[in-house]
């Protein structure tokens, strides 16, 4: 029988446990996560770390990708079709799916067409009530360019609806399987409006997911119960929690004394140790991620292209792929990882080059050296599992050349909040797709309509590259639009506003008395069909 920690099975049962009803450790699933969620709503979030914990814990959206094999299927919605001009997209909703039914809502009606309509218009209608709800930046939706896109979504009936698009899109339907699709209860909505307490939709959430909220700890637990009336069957187990622990080592000990039985991205010297482990399992998939190192070009001195070459030149990326990743991982050479269709293979990696970046930084006027900052990623993740460690692996390497860093860092939330707004110098990201479609890095990370909603923080716009990314998503021939991602790939190397570091594989250790545990390439978490032996 698995142990779970004394403090969690204190928490959960003051939220979910009664005299009468104690919770079996059989019943419960333990992921030890890596931070803390921003909100309760993927339509908000532009983190994994969000994402994680809503997408298909709490909600739907109208399809989703598969696990095995990626390919698209249903979720709310049973079909689809698309119209021969591919510009209206007809959806029909399956007619016995049921809201969450909390101590804070009592839905009286199924999902229906309304709900979807609602959902959409918060995030696409300026004057919709909930618009600007928890700051309104919808970064991610506007991003793909779905304000543009989405011309019209009309209601057929209670359970069709269609989505009329500006043009045609070959990344629309991809798209649609992001987290950002997450379907919300207009009835919850509008209920928390007449109470005066919209800001609760995004903490206190209702969905049609597998799993209900129940109570966050900050920075400590999230707890959910199981949706008995969920329209894919209920969960195998009936309680889930999210143990937060932002330390990966403290993951692996919380994994050996049974106190998780998921652990989220072990730190690679760990690795090891886990697949020699009598008592648990290390699964692992390709990743499809990304780690990057950010410019950020509206701030001098990096708004020279000679002082970023310089600093691309300086970076030792092979000796953070032995030191970081423990050689699990692969250096990256564009703006998109290798393991996505559509990489340039013709763009190498530039040798560490010590004497030609100081050069460079001569030529730049900087003979004299440069200070500056470089903010290191606050929680592990696949793209880059130790950002303290590798800041200082990177200021080791830019001292050479004749540049201080100042390392800096903040909670995830707050983190992601200040690099929005253009607060940082060099920064430490990464971007893993949830759709597997080139557009999912190329068209999100450096395109201009990406620096106001904060998710290029670089600040970068080229027009050349913009209309490349703009004709990728009109072309619906994959060789072409292959080309036209190579070509954009291009010019990002050239103009350098990101400097590339590692694409990683993903790692997960579970128990053994798991079962039904799969790792998704995409990072998606679902928990439903997990058996605890």
């Amino acid at each position: 029988m698995v142990k779970i920690s004394l403090l969690l099975l204190l928490l959960f049962s003051l939220v979910s446990c009664t005299k009468k009803q104690k919770t079996t450790k059989s019943d419960t699933i333990v992921f030890c996560s890596e931070g803390s969620p921003k909100l309760f709503n993927p339509q908000l979030a532009d983190d994994g770390t969000t994402i994680m914990a809503t997408e298909s814990t709490i909600y739907n959206q109208l399809i989703m990708k598969s696990a095995k094999d990626l390919n698209t299927i249903p979720g709310i919605a049973t079909k689809w079709e698309i119209s021969k001009d591919k510009l209206e997209y007809t959806f029909t909703l399956g007619k016995n799916i049921s809201f969450h039914t909390t101590d804070y809502f009592t839905p009286t009606r199924k999902l229906n067409a309304d709900d979807v309509i609602w959902t959409y218009n918060r995030m696409r209608d300026k004057s919709h009530p909930y618009h600007r709800v928890s700051g309104g930046n919808y970064s991610i939706f506007n991003s793909l360019g779905f304000p543009e896109l989405i011309k019209d979504i009309v209601i057929i009936d209670d359970h069709k609806i269609r989505f009329i698009l500006s043009q045609p899109n070959s990344t629309f339907l991809v798209n649609l399987t992001h987290g950002i699709n997450s379907i919300l209860s207009k009835e919850y909505g509008e209920l928390l409006l007449k109470n005066g307490k919209t800001h609760e939709i995004d903490l206190k959430p209702i969905g049609t997911g597998p799993y209900k909220f129940k109570k966050y700890v900050k920075d400590t637990s999230i707890f959910y119960t199981a949706h008995k009336d969920y329209f894919l069957g209920e969960a195998k187990t009936k309680k889930l929690v999210f143990s937060i622990t932002p330390n990966a080592t403290v993951r692996f000990q919380k994994l050996k004394t049974s106190e998780c039985h998921i652990s989220i991205d072990p730190a690679p010297a760990d690795i090891q140790a886990i697949k020699d482990h009598k008592d648990i399992e290390l699964l692992t998939t390709v990743g499809m991620n990304l780690g990057y190192l950010g410019y950020n070009m509206r701030k001098k001195p990096l708004d020279n292209i000679k002082v970023r070459q310089a600093i691309e030149l300086a970076l030792d990326k092979p000796k953070y792929i032995r030191l970081i990743y423990n050689n699990r991982a692969s250096v990256a050479t564009t703006a998109m990882p290798s393991t996505v269709w559509g990489f340039n293979k013709s763009i190498k990696m530039k040798n560490t080059n010590i004497e030609a970046a100081k050069k460079l930084l001569k030529e730049a006027g900087f003979d004299n050296g440069i200070e500056i900052s470089l903010w290191t990623l606050p929680v592990s993740r696949p793209y880059n599992p130790n950002g303290k460690k590798m800041g200082e692996l990177m200021m080791e390497d830019l001292k050479k050349i004749g540049i201080k860093v100042k390392l800096i860092t903040y909670k995830w939330a707050t983190f992601l909040e200040k690099t929005a707004k253009g607060e940082h110098d060099l920064v430490q990201l990464g971007w893993s797709t949830t759709s597997g479609d080139p557009d999912g890095f190329l068209g999100m990370l450096l395109v201009c309509d990406s620096i106001k909603t904060g998710l290029n923080v670089s600040g970068w716009c080229n027009k050349e590259y913009d209309k490349l990314i703009a004709k990728g998503k009109f072309v619906t021939d994959k060789v072409k639009r292959t080309a036209l991602y190579e070509k954009a790939q291009a010019i990002a190397a050239q103009e350098l506003p990101i400097s590339p570091i590692a694409t990683a594989k993903i790692f997960r250790g579970a128990r053994k008395e798991v079962q039904g545990y799969h790792v998704n390439p995409l990072g998606i978490e679902r928990f439903n069909h997990i058996v605890i032996k």
